[in-house]
This record gives C-alpha cells, sequence and structure tokens, in this order.
C-alpha cells in the first residue's frame, strides 16, 4: 500500500504488559468463489459528474507494468542509509547461533536468583534477559522485545543474524517488525508509525525471528523512551531433543505467574528465511506474477463492473469502498507506481503483502499485482481479512489495516460515500 501519513498522536501512553501471548498462528489457504453479478441499472455519467467522482462506467480497465524506478534519494532506501547510522554491530554469519528452546514472559523484573536458578536447571545452556512490554499504533497493540543487538543476534535464526541491515536498524532506534507481524498489520517499510502517547518508530526490516506473539524489536534505548518493562522476557537455550524438559522445569520453578512458552518446536520454515529491508524487493522492485489462489471475477469491461463483482469476494463489502481506494491509490489506474516506498499497481500493494494476500482474479493462473483483474478482488480478500465485510468501526479498522492513517481512512470513506450517491 502508499506509504501513510503520521498517525494521530493520542492522549495518554498505553503501555501494557505484554500478557497472554498467542501461542500459535492459525494459516492456510483461502479459496474464494464468487457469486454470479447481478446485472447494474444503466447509470449516466451525469450523476457521476455531480457527485464529484470519476465515470466508471467510461473506464476500461488495462494490465499496465511498472513504470521508470523513482530516481535515487526519493525513497525510502535513502533513509536507511543515511547519515545517522551508528557504528555496524560485529558478527554476521561467523556467529555460534543459540537458538531458543523457552522464552518467558514474566509480569515483573525477573531477579538475578530467579536467573541463576533456571541457569542451574538441567540441560540448561544459555539465558539472557531483555526488556519487553507492548505500546499501542493507533489502538492496535504491538508486543515488543528491547534488545541489545550484540547480544540478541545469537537468539536470531542465522539466516537473520546474518543480515547486518537488521542489527544497524536497530541501533539507530528504528523498529523491525517480525515478518508474520508485518504481513499481517500491512506495515509498510519505510513510514514512521506514531505510538500512542509516544514517539514515532520508523519500521525499517521485518525478519523471521520466530517468538510466538513477539511483534518485533527495539533497541534497549528506544525501549525505554517507550517505558517497557526492565528484564521481564528470558530466552532460554539447550539441546533441542531436551526443549520438552527445559519447559517443565522452568514451569515448575516459576510457577503460575510468569507465561512459559516453548519456542524451538515453533521456528517454522519461514524462520530460515532472509530478512527485508527498506533496500530489498518491497523498496520498489517490480513483482513477478505469481501462481496463487482464486477469486475468479473475469475480465469486465468497465471498472464499475469490476468493483462490483470484486465485492463479491467479501460478503457485506461495498463495492464504492474498493472503488474510493482505487481513485484515492492510483486514480483507477492512471497511476500503477511503483512509489517511491515500493507499493505497486492499480491497488498500491506492497509485494510483501501481496505474497499474503493477491489472488487470481481473471483466471489466467497467476496473479499479477499491475493487473486490475487480479489486485482489485485482492484488495477484496485483504479488506475482508481485516473485517471490512462487518461493517461499521471494524470497516473502518480495516481501512486503516490499508494505509494506516485516520485522514487516509476519512478521504476513502467520504469518496465511497459520492460513489454510493452517483450510483445508487
Amino acid at each position: 500500500m502508499s506509504p501513510a501519513a503520521p498517525l494521530p498522536r493520542p492522549k495518554a501512553l498505553a503501555v501494557l504488559l505484554a500478557g497472554v501471548l498467542a501461542l500459535a498462528a492459525v494459516g492456510g489457504a483461502v479459496f474464494l468463489v464468487a457469486r454470479p453479478p447481478a446485472a447494474p441499472a444503466p447509470v449516466s455519467g451525469a450523476a457521476a459528474v455531480r457527485a464529484g467522482v470519476p465515470d466508471l462506467a467510461a473506464l476500461s480497465p488495462r494490465a499496465a507494468g511498472p513504470a521508470a524506478a523513482p530516481s535515487a534519494g526519493t525513497g525510502s532506501a535513502e533513509r536507511a542509509t543515511g547519515s545517522t547510522e551508528k557504528a555496524a554491530v560485529t558478527g554476521g554469519p561467523g556467529i555460534t547461533p543459540t537458538p531458543p528452546r523457552v522464552m518467558v514472559i514474566s509480569q515483573s523484573t525477573l531477579s538475578p536468583r530467579t536467573k541463576r536458578d533456571i541457569a542451574g536447571l538441567e540441560h540448561v545452556e544459555k539465558i539472557d534477559s531483555f526488556d519487553g512490554g507492548a505500546v499501542k499504533v493507533s489502538g492496535v497493540g504491538l508486543n515488543l522485545l528491547a534488545v541489545d543487538p550484540a547480544r540478541f543476534r545469537s537468539w536470531a535464526p542465522r539466516a537473520v543474524a546474518a543480515q547486518q541491515g537488521v542489527w544497524n536498524a536497530l541501533l539507530r532506534g528504528e523498529f523491525v517488525a517480525d515478518s508474520t507481524a508485518a504481513r499481517r498489520l500491512g506495515l509498510v517499510l519505510g513510514s514512521y508509525y506514531q505510538v500512542d502517547g509516544g514517539p514515532r518508530l520508523r519500521v525499517a526490516a521485518s525478519a523471521p525471528f520466530g517468538l510466538p506473539g513477539v511483534d518485533g524489536l527495539v533497541g534497549e534505548e528506544t525501549g525505554r523512551r517507550l517505558g517497557l518493562l526492565p528484564g521481564v522476557a528470558l530466552l532460554v537455550h539447550g539441546p533441542e531433543k531436551a526443549a520438552g524438559a527445559l519447559g517443565t522445569g522452568v514451569r515448575k520453578l516459576l510457577g503460575p505467574g510468569a507465561q512459559v512458552v516453548a519456542v524451538g518446536a515453533r521456528r517454522t520454515a519461514g524462520a530460515t528465511g532472509s530478512a527485508t529491508g527498506t533496500t530489498g524487493n518491497a523498496a520498489g522492485s517490480p513483482s513477478r506474477p505469481r501462481a496463487a489462489g482464486r477469486a475468479t471475477v473475469g475480465r469486465p469491461g468497465t471498472y464499475l463492473e469490476l468493483y462490483r463483482r470484486s465485492a463479491e469476494v467479501c460478503p457485506g463489502l461495498s463495492w464504492t469502498v474498493l472503488a474510493a481506494i482505487g481513485q484515492v491509490e492510483s486514480s483507477h489506474g492512471r497511476n500503477n507506481g511503483p512509489s517511491s516506498a515500493g507499493a505497486q499497481g492499480p491497488m498500491q500493494f506492497m509485494p510483501a503483502t501481496w505474497k499474503a494476500y493477491g489472488v487470481d482474479g481473471d483466471g489466467d493462473g497467476v496473479a499479477d499485482i499491475w493487473s486490475p483483474y487480479d489486485a482489485v478482488p485482492s484488495a477484496a480478500n485483504y479488506l475482508c481479512a481485516n473485517g471490512a465485510g462487518q461493517g461499521g468501526k471494524k470497516l473502518e479498522k480495516a481501512v486503516w489495516f490499508y494505509n494506516h492513517s485516520w485522514s487516509y481512512v476519512r478521504k476513502v470513506l467520504s469518496t465511497a460515500e459520492a460513489y454510493a450517491r452517483a450510483y445508487p
């Protein structure tokens, strides 16, 4: 999606203890079948003109490839390598990985004695504690750990440990999102997000850290600015075959007052992948079409019909919302990008988000980010995944996920109302 404008600054800092963490992620393919669309009543272009919106019945969708790449210095890649960068963290491929088998989230700072007791348990080879907690961005919670990059690097998957940009970003005071959280929340790499009552955070990169319930990392100084709680998170390493015994021992020692999460078995195949930063594909390299799930809408001859058919992908979603997003993002395919932040196509998807939500809308076997026949039903798919079909506040939040700005939400919904007046 397009890079977000700074979010409104709320009145009070909302820093919460990251209590019960999500211990499992639910994933899988979604196969969507569109109902045959009802034939729309003919509408004159004059009504659209009176409503102040383009005449969609006169606009024909057409696939258009990427425009010229953004010039150097206009995108987020330059900001990622600016002169404020501190000294790089040493290490990388040569460091010895010590993958966590158990993660502890305590309700208060773990005492030195408690940590010594855990370190003395059978099979425990290494422990380390970090600050942690939750912040909110426009009411959406993020569970964060605040880490010293030099200490935390050995706890990361080997491929992530080798990504120098991840650790330099933390030293610069920036936010590195977990890949799963970045996809779920639609975070735009290179964009700034206003923490409720706190500082702005720049999302510099995403990486598959594989820690259940942890949405990302910040540096220790940034964690203090956010008010994260000191020493409430603990990682425990030992032999993989003894992971179960490790968890049992830690739970018995700590009792019911702390969350003890098994980590080793949950470091999925995605955790072996590399990190994504603002200089990678998310920053403007054109995406290639790929095979994908289907949500067939065909190849209608007008944008009006395309938006109407695509809304069938998400029962309860008005086609006018899709039309409004299409107008705001690309003027219905007239400005397909890529943008300076890497958003692409008529609905301005970020490539990472497209990988998760892109669908084949015209049945040609690929999901093409540049094709309106794929991009518009994919937008409906993404909005639906965030609750848009439920209407009301859920719709507002779903549009906010599309572009993290409440002014954007207001613009989209007011434009949707104009389309509703033009095409009753």
